[in-house]
C-alpha cells in the first residue's frame, strides 16, 4: 500500500480469509428477515413474500459461509416461499370440497379475502386467485377441466306446482267461509287453515324459497349469524293481523269490540280476506323471483372479474327483483279485492309482501338473525298499538292512546301495519343490499332450485 488512502478503497479480497463483523452482517440478505408486507388487512393468513432467486443474491453461494469471530449467520433458504400454497393449506377443506373455482372464491370472500388481499398473492382479484387454488388442488385421478360456464339452476315442475298450492287452498277456504254457517263454517275454516299451513310448509321446503345447504362457513365479520332463528310464529301473527287487525283496531277506537269475529266483513269484528288470498297467491311470483335472482347472480358470478364488479352488478339486480315482485303484488291485490268485493288495501298488503319476501330471501341464503329480529319488532309494534287502545280505557291512562289516535286520524286503521311493515321492509332491504351482494352468499347448494 502506498498510503493511508488505500485503506478505504474497495477491492476484491486476494484470499478467502476471515471477514470482519461488517462483512458478516452484509451477507444477511433481505429474504432472511421476517416479511410484514404479505399480511393483508382482511383477516387472511400472514405469509412471507417470495425470496429472491439465487441469481439476484449479492454473493455466490460458496462465499456465504460463517465468519470466524462473528455471530451465527442466518442460512439462506433453499427455495422461494409459495404464498398461495400457504393459503391453500389454511383453507384446505374449502379447496378439497370445491367443485369449481367460484365456490373457492365465495369461501375466500366469506373469510375476508378481498381483491386488495389477492394482489399481495400476485393476482389481480379473488377470482383469479381462486382459479389457481382450484387448479393446484391434488385430486384422485385427473383434474377435471373448468367448465366454460357455470350451469344455472333450472326451474322444476314439483316446486312450481307447490307454490301454487297455498293460493288455491286459501281461495277454497275463503269460498267455504262464505258458503257455510254455524258449526260447518268453523269446521271449514279449521280444515282450511291446517291445509294452507301444510301447503306453505311444503312450498318453503323445496325450490328457490327453501333454505340452502352446502354453504361455506360464515365469516366472523358480518357473515350469517350462528344458530337457528324461527320466524314461523311471528309470520302467522302478521298474517292474522292482516285479516283481523284493521277491523279490531277500528272497533277498539270506537269503544268495542262488541263480540267475537263472525267471519264476515260486516260483523262486530270485520274480517278482511282479500289480503290473505293475495299473499297466498303471491307465493308463486315470490318463488319465481327468487329463482330468477339465483340464475342471474350465478351468471354474474361467472363473468365478474372482481368483487367490486360483482357487487355493482348484483345490487341493481336485487332491487329489480323486488320491484318485479311488487308489480305482481299490485295486480294480485286489485284482482283479489275486486273478486271478493272488498276494498283494495294496497299500503298494508304491499309492505307486508315486501317484508316477507326480503325476510325469506335472507333466510334462504343463511342470514336468519336479521329477519327474526325485524319480524318480532313488527309483530310487537302491531300488538302494542292494539294494547294501548284497550289500556287507554283504564282510569288516568288516556294518554296511552295519543300516538295511535294521531295515526288513525291521519291514515286510518291501515296506517299502523303500513308504517310498521314499511319501516321493517326498508330496514331489511338495506341489510340485503349489503349481504346478498356478497359472493359468499351465493355459494353452491346441494339441492336444485
Amino acid at each position: 500500500m502506498s498510503g493511508l488512502g488505500e485503506l478505504d478503497r474497495p477491492a476484491t479480497p486476494a484470499s478467502p480469509g476471515a471477514r470482519d463483523e461488517r462483512s458478516g452482517e452484509w451477507l444477511v440478505s433481505e429474504d432472511t428477515a421476517p416479511s410484514t408486507d404479505a399480511r393483508h388487512d382482511s383477516g387472511g393468513p400472514a405469509v412471507d413474500t417470495p425470496a429472491e432467486s439465487p441469481a439476484e443474491s449479492p454473493l455466490p453461494a460458496s462465499d456465504a459461509r460463517p465468519c470466524p469471530g462473528s455471530g451465527p449467520v442466518a442460512p439462506r433458504r433453499g427455495g422461494a416461499v409459495d404464498p398461495v400454497k400457504a393459503l391453500m393449506h389454511r383453507h384446505r377443506e374449502l379447496c378439497e370440497r370445491a367443485v369449481d373455482p367460484l365456490e373457492i372464491a365465495a369461501g375466500l370472500e366469506a373469510h375476508g379475502v378481498t381483491d386488495r388481499t389477492a394482489a399481495r398473492f400476485r393476482h389481480r382479484d379473488v377470482f383469479s386467485l381462486a382459479e389457481e387454488m382450484y387448479a393446484r388442488v391434488p385430486r384422485d385421478g385427473d383434474t377435471p377441466p373448468r367448465p366454460e360456464s357455470t350451469p344455472a339452476p333450472r326451474a322444476r315442475l314439483d316446486w312450481a306446482l307447490l307454490t301454487l298450492l297455498p293460493g288455491a287452498l286459501t281461495t277454497a277456504t275463503v269460498v267455504g267461509l262464505r258458503l257455510t254457517h254455524g258449526q260447518a263454517r268453523l269446521l271449514a275454516v279449521t280444515a282450511g287453515v291446517l291445509a294452507v299451513a301444510l301447503a306453505l310448509r311444503a312450498a318453503l321446503r323445496r325450490g328457490p324459497l327453501s333454505r340452502r345447504r352446502g354453504r361455506p362457513s360464515s365469516s366472523p365479520r358480518g357473515g350469517p349469524h350462528p344458530g337457528r332463528h324461527r320466524t314461523g310464529g311471528w309470520t302467522c301473527w302478521l298474517l292474522t293481523y292482516a285479516a283481523l287487525g284493521d277491523g279490531l283496531l277500528r272497533a277498539a277506537a270506537d269503544g268495542g269490540p262488541d263480540g267475537l269475529p263472525t267471519g264476515t266483513a260486516d260483523g262486530p269484528w270485520p274480517l278482511a280476506t282479500a289480503p290473505l288470498v293475495t299473499l297466498a297467491l303471491a307465493c308463486a311470483p315470490a318463488a319465481w323471483c327468487a329463482h330468477l335472482l339465483a340464475v342471474s347472480v350465478r351468471r354474474r358470478l361467472g363473468i365478474s372479474r372482481g368483487l367490486d364488479e360483482f357487487v355493482a352488478s348484483v345490487r341493481p339486480l336485487l332491487l329489480g327483483i323486488l320491484a318485479l315482485f311488487l308489480c305482481a303484488l299490485v295486480l294480485l291485490t286489485g284482482a283479489c279485492a275486486a273478486a271478493l268485493g272488498e276494498p283494495a288495501a294496497y299500503p298494508g298488503t304491499l309492505t307486508l309482501g315486501a317484508l316477507l319476501l326480503l325476510s325469506r330471501l335472507l333466510t334462504v341464503h343463511g342470514f336468519t338473525h336479521a329477519p327474526a329480529v325485524v319480524l318480532r319488532a313488527v309483530g310487537a309494534a302491531e300488538a302494542i298499538a292494539l294494547a294501548t287502545l284497550l289500556a287507554g280505557r283504564l282510569p288516568r291512562c288516556g294518554f296511552l292512546t295519543a300516538p295511535v289516535d294521531t295515526l288513525l286520524a291521519a291514515w286510518g286503521p291501515a296506517g299502523v301495519p303500513a308504517l310498521a311493515c314499511g319501516a321493517a321492509a326498508l330496514t331489511l332491504l338495506i341489510h340485503a343490499t349489503r349481504t346478498l351482494t356478497r359472493a359468499s352468499a351465493h355459494a353452491r347448494t346441494d339441492q336444485p332450485c
